[in-house]
């Protein structure tokens, strides 16, 4: 569609913190330690899940997916928000803005499934237990993790070609520190009602359908649980599933206040404010979380520590 009478948009404008010009360098700081302790954490829980025998387990062959897709998912959106927050031009180019919705979009949906997969993991343990080695095999571990992150890629592209493909001839002001769908939305100069649809379809499939599987899993695995005569086992079982179910409210939790909630109720600050907390806190709790709930993880954390220092004591 031509824009008659007007120049098409090439560049976008990010606002981000512009409210709080007098405090954008102590937000640099704090997102920059943020993200630091971010990357370090997710890279550890990789690192030691790939290289300690204990922990090679479906579980953990998860969880070391979750943290790698933790990383993509803030390389997406925390860098380009440091370098606006020091840069007296927060521009994105179009082709950048686009690049980095589809992005979005495709690691926020793989989760989603990731998160679904995780807790049919569990589901095997504890209510399959004597066959979940034969249940959860290498293979289906694979086509599991692959179709998590492959599960976004047709929804990401027909989001970001359709709304990309939209006239934008009038403002270039995004009120966000990123390219989000609905903020970019608003600059466009025709009606979108019909995109509107798509993305609310897609919205509730991709949010909702994992997260039925969520409840539906955790549904049987309390049964379950309920079920067990011994308050050991009860505390052990409930124990593997606790650090999950804390990422899985954290996530669908906050993404739910941004995308299911009505739009009369939102406001720029306040979906900023919730942004924040599922692309740069929550990816920095997850594998605090895990950590600390873990003792199996903590011990080859501390084992695979203490041999990098050995090994580099020995070459000097």
């Amino acid at each position: 569609m031509i824009c008659e009478n007007h120049t098409r948009v090439t560049e976008f404008i990010l606002l981000g913190f512009t409210n709080h010009p007098e405090m954008q360098v102590a937000l640099f700081i704090l997102f920059l330690a943020i993200y630091t302790v971010t990357l370090l954490g997710n890279f550890l829980i990789v690192t030691v899940t790939s290289v300690d025998p204990t922990l090679q387990t479906p579980m953990y062959f998860f969880l070391r997916n979750l943290s790698l897709l933790e990383v993509c998912f803030t390389l997406v959106m925390v860098p380009k928000m440091l370098v606006d927050l020091v840069s007296p031009r927060k521009i994105i180019s179009f082709v950048g803005c686009g690049t980095q919705m589809y992005f979005f979009f495709l690691f926020g949906s793989s989760e989603c499934f990731l998160l679904s997969m995780m807790a049919y993991d569990r589901f095997v343990a504890i209510c399959n237990p004597l066959r979940y080695s034969v249940i959860m095999n290498r293979s289906l571990c694979w086509w599991m993790a692959m179709g998590s992150w492959m599960s976004g890629v047709p929804v990401s592209m027909l989001q970001t070609a359709w709304m990309m493909a939209l006239p934008f001839c009038g403002p270039n002001a995004v009120d966000h520190f990123f390219c989000d769908g609905p903020p970019v939305l608003k600059l466009v100069t025709v009606d979108t009602t019909m995109y509107e649809m798509q993305a609310l379809a897609s919205t509730l499939l991709f949010i909702m359908f994992p997260f039925s599987l969520i409840l539906v899993s955790y549904t049987r695995i309390i049964i379950t649980i309920l079920r067990m005569s011994s308050a050991t086992s009860r505390q052990k079982a409930f124990s593997t599933c606790f650090s999950h179910l804390i990422v899985v409210s954290l996530f669908y939790g906050t993404a739910s206040l941004t995308y299911l909630r009505p739009k009369s109720n939102q406001s720029p600050e306040s979906k900023k404010l919730v942004s924040l907390s599922y692309t740069v806190i929550t990816p920095m709790l997850n594998p605090i979380i895990y950590s600390l709930r873990n003792n199996e993880v903590k011990g080859a954390a501390k084992r695979t520590i203490t041999r990098k220092v050995l090994q580099k004591l020995d070459v000097f």
